[in-house]
């Protein structure tokens, strides 16, 4: 199966430098890394001007690297289905600027959490104001030729592969769709299911495993040491034509880190049989 292998910038330490990150992804192989936009004097922040970005993007092409898609967590501190309308503007500004840097990047995707269930925000409340945000955002996407991708998170949403395309569906625009997360899915789903019935609405793909005996969120575990079946994940991405970015989200080894970004790169490599 062809596809592109990319490293989330997660896979580090905290405490790696944007320039130490691009050198260990070029060194074990990788076509690209994935940023993760943050506020304050992170390294991919939120007041950084075009010119900051566009050194970023050199930096990257200096080593032979694309920057094929941005990700956040600030999503969950500003949900697009929050109560407070600030606090969902401040969540719509997260994703302008999300895309605004995806297009200095030559960035094809950004994933973007669509929002959050919680006691306080109904299941149905979530749905519509998380369409709503998408269907304004697609505007700024298209604008922008920038793909917005919905992931699948553990946030009490979009529980099934049906709802999220049903939901894409009706954002109507060829400029969302989904970002699959084959991990987050295990405990309640099947991924290969979902990827066919999502099909060509994924935009882009995050891998890592899970432990089904564990069944919380210490189960997620590096690639192979978990539960996924990755054969059948494998042979669903060839049904649909799947030949876009791989990209690991796991959280780094505490000792010797840079060998989870080796052994991520031999795994997939293994996986998908390049």
């Amino acid at each position: 199966m062809a596809f592109q292998k990319g490293i989330n910038a997660w896979c580090f330490p905290k405490e790696t430098s944007v320039q130490e990150m691009f050198r260990q992804a070029s060194a074990h192989g990788y076509q690209g890394v994935e940023l993760n936009l943050d506020e304050g004097d992170a390294p991919f922040h939120l007041e950084m001007t075009e010119q900051e970005l566009k050194g970023l993007a050199d930096e990257a092409r200096e080593v032979g690297l694309e920057l094929p898609s941005v990700s956040t967590a600030l999503l969950w501190k500003y949900p697009l289905t929050h109560n407070e309308e600030a606090i969902r503007e401040q969540g719509i500004r997260v994703v302008e600027k999300m895309i605004e840097a995806a297009s200095i990047f030559g960035s094809r995707t950004v994933l973007v959490v669509p929002g959050l269930v919680t006691a306080e925000v109904s299941y149905d409340t979530a749905y519509e104001r998380a369409r709503e945000a998408l269907q304004r955002l697609a505007k700024k996407a298209e604008q922008h030729q920038v793909y917005i991708g919905v992931e699948n998170v553990w946030n009490k949403f979009l529980l099934s592969p049906l709802e999220m395309a049903r939901l894409i569906d009706e954002v109507d625009s060829p400029w969302v769709g989904a970002y699959f997360d084959v991990g987050n899915v295990l405990q309640f789903g099947f991924p290969e299911q979902w990827i066919r019935i999502l099909g060509k609405r994924i935009q882009a793909i995050h891998v890592k495993d899970f432990k089904t005996t564990t069944g919380n969120i210490t189960g997620f575990v590096p690639l192979l040491a978990g539960d996924i079946p990755w054969n059948r994940v494998v042979e669903a991405l060839r049904e649909i034509g799947y030949d876009g970015y791989i990209i690991p989200e796991i959280s780094p080894y505490s000792q010797l880190p840079e060998q989870l970004i080796a052994h991520s790169s031999q795994a997939l490599d293994a996986i998908f049989q390049t």
